[in-house]
């Protein structure tokens, strides 16, 4: 648990002391994000804000990260080291943040909104996917649980394995599966990415909830002690899992502190990129794959506004549901203020990720 608490505390002071420097570089370097031309004009002050935040998020994760485990092993004789899942899980959170990069440098060089072809960022997002899912089936433990499991799970792993369709066939299935996921997920934050702070504070609700997770799935553990049959979790390192998810909430909030109306700075497509990777790793290695539409519900009401919208533009020649889309530009066209949609928005992730934490929790007691 210290680990917890150390992670936390590091990931919140670096973003919260290292985001207003990381301001004054970029406004040298100029920066800024380039606003879309079909969107709220209420948005047009908002041009040349500082950009690319993304950057400030992850290096302090991964300083955090490394940070914590030094600082466990110098006090503890007994200290694990840094974990497969957790190093496999960053992996996927910085590739991914890599991809973000370079779409938001595209996005500077080209002095517009549109950063990398739709293409270029498919392939890059779809290595990033292949080599963490391979990863995932790799590392063994000496219960032989590996960081992710071939089983689709949704509070753990259901009966539904691609293991039946033999190895080869079977770890092919997951790594499809995988990256399913991790298109979803990423896509999801990155569309929710539009108003000051909503992404920031919906995916730290998230991360929160998989902390909460990841600690029960550690004292519930089947290796430990406390294992009852019926009722214990095969995570390989859930307590790592949920330094990792601490760590990511408190960089998260302190980043908040420069990113909420007016913001200061974005994160741009390196963060919305990189932080749907995380919550993306979580769902994997966490054997929570279908719970995470619960508690990403926030994300998914807004993914599927943008489906529909499209489906229904194409299907009728031209019609729309929607005011605009993603779902929150809907409401700032009907008249609510960016402070309104966002706070409201947060209630709805708040609300979505109680429920998920509920479902979890529900299923361990019925299953007693």
């Amino acid at each position: 648990m210290i680990a917890v608490v150390i992670g936390a505390a590091l990931g919140l002071l670096l973003t919260l002391l290292g985001t207003p420097l990381f301001i004054r570089f970029l406004v040298r370097r100029g920066y800024g994000q380039f606003i879309r031309d079909d969107g709220p004009t209420s948005h047009e002050f908002k041009r040349g804000t500082p950009t690319m935040g993304g950057a400030v998020i992850i290096l302090a994760v991964l300083i955090s990260y490394a940070l914590t485990h030094g600082v466990l092993l110098l006090i503890s004789d007994t200290a694990a080291g840094p974990s497969a899942s957790g190093l496999i899980l960053l992996l996927l959170m910085a590739g991914m943040g890599v991809v973000g990069f370079f779409d938001d440098a595209a996005k500077i060089t080209k002095k517009q909104s549109l950063g990398l072809s739709p293409w270029a960022k498919i392939l890059g997002q779809g290595i990033v996917g292949v080599l963490f899912a391979v990863l995932a089936l790799q590392f063994p433990n000496s219960e032989g649980n590996t960081p992710a499991s071939t089983a689709i799970s949704f509070v753990r792993e259901t009966p539904i394995d691609f293991a039946v369709f033999g190895t080869v066939i079977g770890g092919i299935l997951f790594v499809i599966w995988a990256n399913l996921i991790n298109t979803a997920a990423t896509n999801a934050v990155n569309l929710t990415d539009g108003l000051d702070g909503l992404a920031a504070a919906a995916t730290a609700m998230v991360t929160a909830a998989y902390t909460i997770i990841s600690i029960w799935q550690y004292n519930q553990s089947c290796s430990g002690p406390r294992a009852v049959e019926s009722v214990c979790y095969t995570v390989r390192d859930p307590m790592d899992m949920a330094t990792v998810a601490a760590i990511i909430t408190g960089a998260l909030i302190g980043f908040l502190w420069w990113n909420t109306s007016p913001a200061k700075i974005f994160m741009g497509d390196t963060g919305s990129l990189a932080l749907g990777g995380a919550l993306a790793g979580f769902a994997i290695l966490t054997h929570t794959q279908l719970l995470f539409v619960i508690l990403g519900g926030l994300f998914v009401i807004i993914t599927m506004s943008v489906i529909i919208q499209v489906g229904y533009f194409k299907l009728t020649g031209g019609k729309r549901v929607f005011k605009m889309t993603p779902l929150h530009h809907h409401f700032e066209l009907k008249g609510w203020a960016e402070v309104t949609v966002v706070v409201r928005f947060w209630i709805i992730g708040a609300l979505a990720v109680g429920l998920g934490l509920a479902v979890f929790y529900g299923e361990w007691v019925i299953t007693q």
